[in-house]
């Protein structure tokens, strides 16, 4: 994933942090601070895909565009890109000006894009799925915007989702955020007694 990003841009001071606990500090404390974003990894369930269609549903799509844009949030249209949709909230600055429809076909036209992507699938021990593959894991990305908001990123979306406001020295792993964001989304899936909750945390931080 390091690779990828920074073969997209992404300065090699940053870099991508295992999260091995949301809950034990001594944990938390292997992440470097502050964390600008946060990349939840989970099984799709049944209840994740009943919750998003209540929560969009009667929600217009998203057609924000342009510099004042709080955040530049991406449809997908390519599939098992959830991952690759999630990581580019701010490496794209062609993209500022663009509506969310456009966005996608900026990503989906971009053969150097496409370059790196399949030099880093390629690059790992797993043999990546095809686009038409249908796979069960799907990414979601918190970020903070410059206002202070809590924004939940998913292509799959009607548009960004704004969890909740945060103060100044809070960021995607204070306790606040987890439980705007990653804890909120356990604490459902625990309700409804899915079974074995499978979950990865990565967080976008300085490099040590």
């Amino acid at each position: 994933m390091n690779s990828l990003m920074h073969k997209l841009g992404l300065p090699e001071s940053l870099g991508f942090h295992d999260v091995y606990s949301i809950d034990d500090p001594s944990l938390l404390e292997f992440v470097p601070r502050p964390a600008h974003a946060l990349l939840l990894v989970f099984p799709v369930s049944d209840t994740y895909e009943k919750f998003r269609r209540e929560e969009d549903s009667g929600k217009p799509e998203y057609s924000g565009s342009g510099p004042d844009e709080e955040v530049i949030w991406y449809k997908q249209t390519i599939g098992n890109a959830c991952g690759l949709i999630g990581l580019l909230a701010t490496l794209l600055k062609q993209a500022i000006p663009l509506t969310p429809s456009k966005r996608a076909d900026l990503l989906y036209e971009s053969h150097a894009l496409e370059a790196a992507h399949q030099g880093a699938a390629g690059g790992g021990d797993t043999a990546a799925p095809a686009a038409e593959d249908q796979v069960d894991l799907h990414y979601v990305c918190f970020v903070k915007s410059q206002e202070g908001n809590l924004w939940e990123m998913d292509g799959r979306r009607t548009g960004p989702l704004k969890r909740g406001q945060l103060d100044a020295e809070e960021d995607v792993l204070s306790e606040r955020a987890l439980d705007l964001g990653v804890r909120s989304f356990l604490k459902r899936e625990e309700q409804a007694g899915g079974g074995e909750l499978r979950f990865s945390l990565i967080a976008l931080a300085q490099n040590l």
